[in-house]
């Protein structure tokens, strides 16, 4: 393995190409509700839309450029990832994992206070050397050409890289896939992953005779995901290919599928602006766009989705967000994880935890590996 030096670039053509595709959108009719409950509202994709096509800025490269990123070939793939490595000598190592439809941008504001908080008004003792992938088939990384690369695969992906990069005992942090994939590292590993902390803790609920209040109320969010949130997942886990068609040619088509869930499962008043900035969104949005990652990036819910609540018999840390999209309780948690030495529950956030609060992620995630340092 040879890592080479990585940075991301959007070519002027690309975006002119965007933004003709935007202009031309041909739109469907208005919904007949005054809500969300029939998906993105008209009005909003429109505006969403016209505003990445007439005044998004598009400096997520740059952003994303100030930190050190490279590639390398890991099981015959190409994998992207960042390593941010700590000023602090005796920091601890963490591969940090995002999800669907997330990207490695999900950590832009985390990366600098988890690698040197001395610089961040933190203890120094604290510091982490960090590694934050890109899924395979998502972002920079390469698309598969063949099954078998679920979370498993990926997993030990991440292991042989870290062990590449010189690191022979190391943490794993993830929310969405990254939970899935951090909990299987820890399975695949557990002779280098100290533990692992998570910030999606899918469970089943409604397991308990005698359920709590919250039990209850995890309970019924649970049955109204099921109700009216699970059709995006089906499709990915059934259909990938057939719904990459259509993401793919048509950036409207493309940034509705996502904003929506910014929507579905975010801590906000009724609209996903209200937790996220319009940048944060079309950030994210753009990354699927310029990398024509819908297709690939959806397979991986064919590949794992039955996977997700696998057990994790690693050393656990589980941090619930009030408006994730399932919030388990300590003793529904620890049906699944084993060995839970970390339980918190935060007063605010929602699925995508180092955008809507990274001060509070970097907290608990430091919390955490305080047990293993």
């Amino acid at each position: 393995m040879a890592a080479e030096p990585f940075e991301v670039s959007i070519t002027e053509a690309e975006i002119a190409d965007l933004r003709e595709r935007l202009r031309r959108t041909r739109w469907p009719e208005g919904e007949p509700v005054d809500d969300w409950s029939q998906g993105l509202p008209l009005a909003y994709a429109q505006e969403l839309c016209r505003s990445w096509a007439e005044d998004y800025d598009f400096g997520f490269a740059e952003r994303l450029n100030v930190f050190p990123q490279y590639r390398d070939t890991i099981d015959g793939l190409g994998i992207h990832f960042l390593h941010v490595r700590s000023p602090e000598t005796d920091a601890f190592p963490l591969v940090l994992t995002h999800g669907w439809p997330g990207s490695v941008l999900e950590f832009l504001e985390v990366l600098g206070p988890l690698t040197d908080p001395r610089a961040h008004g933190g203890d120094p003792a604290d510091a982490f050397h960090v590694v934050a992938p890109s899924l395979p088939g998502y972002g920079w990384s390469d698309k598969p050409s063949t099954t078998g690369w679920g979370i498993t695969r990926t997993a030990r992906a991440w292991d042989t890289l870290m062990v590449s990069l010189g690191y022979e005992r190391y943490g794993a942090q993830g929310g969405d896939w990254g939970s899935a994939v951090s909990a299987v590292l820890g399975e695949v590993a557990p002779e280098r992953v100290a533990g692992v902390h998570l910030n999606l803790g899918s469970v089943a609920a409604g397991t308990f005779d005698d359920p709590t209040p919250a039990e209850l109320a995890n309970l019924e969010a649970e049955k109204e995901m099921q109700r009216t949130g699970r059709g995006y997942s089906a499709i990915q886990a059934t259909r990938p290919q057939t719904l990459g068609y259509g993401l793919t040619d048509s950036p409207a088509g493309q940034a509705a599928w996502i904003a929506e869930k910014f929507w579905a499962w975010t801590d906000n008043d009724g609209h996903p602006e209200d937790a996220l900035s319009r940048q944060t969104i079309l950030d994210e949005i753009s990354v699927y766009w310029f990398t024509a990652s819908a297709t690939s990036s959806a397979r991986l819910y064919w590949e794992s989705f039955a996977n997700f609540r696998d057990e994790v018999t690693a050393p656990s840390g589980l941090s619930v967000y009030p408006r994730d999209i399932t919030r388990p309780s300590r003793r529904e948690a620890e049906l699944r994880f084993t060995d839970l030495r970390w339980f918190e529950e935060l007063p605010h956030g929602g699925h995508f935890a180092a955008l809507e609060q990274p001060e509070s992620l970097v907290k608990q995630v430091r919390g955490f590996f305080r047990l293993f340092r």
